[in-house]
C-alpha cells in the first residue's frame, strides 16, 4: 500500500498530527465499517445473532490474532483488559512454597499492583540504575527457589526499552519459576513470535499499536500449562458446556477459553478485527521497518533541537516510543494540542510515538511547533 492510501484509512490524520499510538491507536475506516456491521446485525437479528454470527466472529478474531502472535488458537484467551488477564493468572498459582514475585520499577503499575495487594506475596521491585532499563543480571540475582514468577514488560512504556524476553525466560525457568510478560506495547510495532519463545504467559491487546480500540485484551498461555491451571475467578464463558446452564458441576474448557471472563465486548471485537486487518495487510516486518525509520528521524531532529531524551543508547533496543525530557510536560502537550498535534505526557516527559501511518511531514511539523 502507498502511504497516501494507508493514511486515508485513518480519518484522524486529515486534521491532526497524531503521534500518540502508544496510548491509543488511530481508528481506521476498516474498524468503523466493522462496527456498522455489528450494529446492523444487532438490529436485524437481536440476541439470535449469538448463534448465527457473533460466536463465529469472536473465533475469527481469536484465529487471526493467534496467527499474528505465532501462537496456537487454543493458547489465546480474550479478556476485557490486561488487569483482568493478570488477575486470572495470579489466581491460578499456588504460592505456598513459592511466594516471591519479581517486577521492576519501569513496569506499568498494574503489573506490580496485582501482587502488592496480596499480603502473602513477597513483591520484589527491581530498581533501574540508568533510568532506561533493567540489567538481566538483576533478575538473575533476585530469582531463587522461592520465586513463583517474573512479571515484567516486553517494552517499558516510559523508556522505549525492548527487553530480551528469551533471556528472562531462561532466568525464570532455571529456578523453576514462570515468566509472565506484559506485552501491551509490543505487538503491532515490533515482530512477536510466541511459538519460538519460552514465555509462559503473555498479555497484549487491541488498544494501542493494533488500532482496535479499548475493551479487549489477549492472554497467551503456553499450551503445556493450560490444563494444569485452574482459575479461582471465572465465568460462564470459561465453562466447557456453557449453554447447559448447570450449576452443580463446573468443568473448564480444555484450552485457553478456561481463562475467559463473561460476555465479551462485541463492539471492540469488531473494531479489533478491522485494525488487525490493516496490520496484517501491510505486514509487521514492514511496519517495524517503517516505525524504526520514523523513530530515528524523530530522535535525530529532537537532538538537533537541543532537547534531552530518555531513550536506550543502542538503537536496536529502542521501540517507537520517544521520551522527551521536560519540566512542564502537561503544558507542552496542551500547547501542541492547540496546534492539532496530539502527543502525551508522563512524569518529567513528553511522549511521542509514531506509527506506520505517520509521515516525515508529521515528524517535522511536530518539531517545528515545539514550544520555545
Amino acid at each position: 500500500m502507498e502511504l497516501n492510501q494507508i493514511r486515508s484509512e485513518f480519518p484522524i490524520l486529515k486534521n491532526k498530527t497524531y503521534l500518540n499510538s502508544c496510548s491509543l491507536g488511530a481508528l481506521s475506516q476498516r474498524s468503523m465499517t466493522r462496527l456498522r456491521e455489528f450494529q446492523d446485525i444487532w438490529n436485524s437479528h437481536g440476541a439470535s445473532a449469538w448463534y448465527s454470527t457473533w460466536t463465529n466472529v469472536i473465533e475469527e478474531l481469536r484465529s487471526r490474532v493467534s496467527f499474528f502472535l505465532g501462537a496456537e488458537t487454543r493458547e489465546l484467551a480474550l479478556l476485557p483488559s490486561t488487569s483482568t488477564a493478570l488477575s486470572v493468572i495470579a489466581e491460578c498459582l499456588d504460592y505456598k512454597k513459592r511466594n516471591k514475585v519479581v517486577c521492576t520499577e519501569l513496569d506499568f503499575p498494574t503489573l506490580a499492583f496485582q501482587w502488592a495487594v496480596k499480603p502473602d506475596i513477597e513483591l520484589v521491585v527491581l530498581p533501574t540504575t540508568d533510568g532506561v532499563k533493567i540489567d538481566p543480571q538483576q533478575f538473575a540475582d533476585a530469582v531463587d527457589d522461592k520465586t513463583a514468577l517474573i512479571a515484567t514488560s516486553h517494552i517499558f512504556y516510559t523508556t522505549s526499552y525492548i527487553q530480551d524476553i528469551e533471556t528472562l525466560s531462561d532466568i525464570a525457568h532455571q529456578s523453576g519459576a514462570f515468566l509472565l510478560v506484559d506485552g501491551y506495547q509490543a505487538p503491532g510495532q515490533i515482530p512477536v513470535d510466541l511459538a519460538k519463545s519460552s514465555v509462559d504467559f503473555y498479555t497484549t491487546g487491541s488498544l494501542k499499536w493494533l488500532c482496535g480500540g479499548p475493551g479487549l485484551s489477549y492472554l497467551y498461555v503456553r499450551h503445556e500449562l493450560i490444563e494444569t491451571m485452574y482459575p479461582r475467578i471465572t465465568s460462564w464463558f470459561a465453562a466447557r458446556d456453557q449453554f447447559d446452564f448447570q450449576l452443580d458441576n463446573f468443568e473448564p474448557h480444555q484450552d485457553s477459553r478456561r481463562f475467559e471472563m463473561g460476555t465479551p465486548a462485541l463492539p471492540t471485537i469488531y473494531t479489533a478485527l478491522g485494525g488487525q486487518e490493516c496490520i496484517d495487510e501491510i505486514g509487521i516486518e514492514k511496519i517495524h521497518e517503517r516505525n524504526t525509520w520514523l523513530r530515528e528521524h524523530l530522535i535525530a531532529q529532537l537532538l538537533a533541537k537541543g532537547l534531552d531524551l530518555t531513550v536506550p543508547e543502542n538503537p536496536s533496543d529502542r521501540s517507537a516510543i520517544v521520551m522527551i525530557q521536560s519540566t512542564q510536560p502537561d503544558k507542552i502537550v496542551e500547547e501542541l494540542a492547540q496546534k492539532d498535534i496530539i502527543v502525551d505526557s508522563r512524569p518529567g516527559h513528553v511522549r511521542a510515538s509514531p506509527h506506520f501511518y505517520n509521515s516525515i511531514d508529521d515528524i517535522d511539523h511536530f518539531i517545528n511547533c515545539w514550544p520555545r
